[in-house]
C-alpha cells in the first residue's frame, strides 16, 4: 500500500492521523514522518508504525 492510499483510507474513514497515533501509543509527528517519507521506517517505533499503517509487510507472520 502507498502512503496516498492510506492517506484517502484516513479521510474515507473521517479518522485523523493524530487520533490514529494517540490510539497506538505513538507521537502524531511520529506517524506523519513515517506517512511523508522524512522517516523510512527501517527499525524501532518508525518501522512499527510503517508494518501498523500497511506501509511494510509484517515479517512476524509466517507463510505456510
Amino acid at each position: 500500500m502507498t502512503p496516498d492510499q492510506i492517506k484517502e483510507q484516513f479521510r474515507a474513514r473521517g479518522e485523523t492521523f493524530t487520533q490514529w497515533a494517540k490510539d497506538h501509543n505513538y507521537r502524531p509527528n511520529q506517524v506523519l514522518r513515517v506517512l511523508n517519507g522524512f522517516d523510512k521506517g527501517t527499525r524501532g517505533a518508525a518501522h512499527d508504525i510503517a508494518v501498523k499503517l500497511g506501509l511494510k509487510p509484517d515479517q512476524t507472520k509466517t507463510t505456510a
